[in-house]
């Protein structure tokens, strides 16, 4: 089994950040990721 990324409190984390207005490209530079990879 793979390792997630991110814990589950960061991905819930993430998603507040985006229903607040923050984009996606702002929020992965934020947890240094790469825009493509927090759309899948």
């Amino acid at each position: 089994m793979k390792k997630m990324r991110f814990t589950e409190s960061q991905i819930i984390s993430i998603l507040k950040q985006q229903e607040k207005g923050q984009t996606v490209a702002q929020i992965a530079r934020e947890y240094g990721t790469y825009e493509p990879y927090m759309v899948h």
